[in-house]
């Protein structure tokens, strides 16, 4: 793509949320078609497309397929905290699914165990309304899950408790984070675009004997979740670093 081209797609995204920003457009609201908004700003429908993809990445304009491009509503944010849960100021609602499985893949390396290992899913899709807010997957070896274990839905109370309740005495909590594409899986679940970056979490914990109890794979949409770490400083930390 040209200079020119590039440059206007992104005038055309400014222009497009400035009028978002300012009311001119609202929250819900159906843009015209993408060939009347070609003709409005003067340049090619691939060009435009492009425009809109800009803000879809965003997640400020949502395609529906075969009724357009319309403004979404403002989603509340979600914050992880460190060692902890996915927070939101707003309630959701959450759906759990438990699903017995075995370790495959990525799952043997994180649980260090042998392939085939029996393990216990948890899935957990939290809801802001009737759209999909964010999705977490939790693993446990089968001899470790919790006796009792939630039903296909679950208020956020209950979630909550289910997921931050420690299951053994635990002595490390590693937590990687990184930004990368969802997978064909979370774009479709989540309902956002395949070029929207998700903030992927992954949790391990391990207990007092060295054994891996839990590996949590969390993947939060770019345009409503965050991570948050706090360090606390003792004093020889303090004095060190005066």
């Amino acid at each position: 793509m040209n200079t020119s081209v590039a440059s206007r797609r992104h005038a055309i995204a400014d222009d497009l949320r400035t009028q978002i920003a300012t009311g001119h457009i609202k929250a819900g609201e159906r843009l015209p078609s993408e060939a009347q908004l070609a003709a409005r700003y003067t340049v090619s429908t691939p060009t435009l497309r492009n425009a809109l993809a800009l803000l879809q990445a965003e997640g400020v304009v949502e395609k529906v397929h075969g009724k357009g491009n319309f403004i979404r509503h403002p989603l509340p944010r979600i914050t992880y905290v460190g060692g902890g849960l996915a927070a939101s100021k707003t309630t959701l609602d959450v759906s759990v699914r438990t699903t017995k499985v075995r370790a495959r893949g990525h799952l043997t390396d994180l649980l260090q165990v042998a392939a085939g290992t029996p393990l216990t899913e948890f899935l957990y899709l939290s809801h802001a309304g009737k759209s999909p807010h964010s999705l977490a997957r939790i693993y446990v070896p089968r001899d470790l899950a919790p006796a009792a274990t939630p039903g296909e839905t679950s208020g956020p109370k209950g979630a909550a408790a289910l997921l931050a309740e420690p299951r053994l005495p635990l002595s490390e909590i590693q937590e990687s984070v990184c930004a990368r594409l969802p997978t064909p899986t979370e774009a479709a679940t989540l309902r956002i675009s395949s070029t929207l970056a998700v903030l992927a979490i992954t949790r391990v914990a391990t207990d007092t004997t060295g054994r891996i109890v839990e590996v949590a794979l969390l993947a939060l949409p770019g345009d409503r979740g965050e991570a948050v770490f706090t360090t606390q400083l003792s004093t020889e930390d303090r004095r060190a670093e005066g």
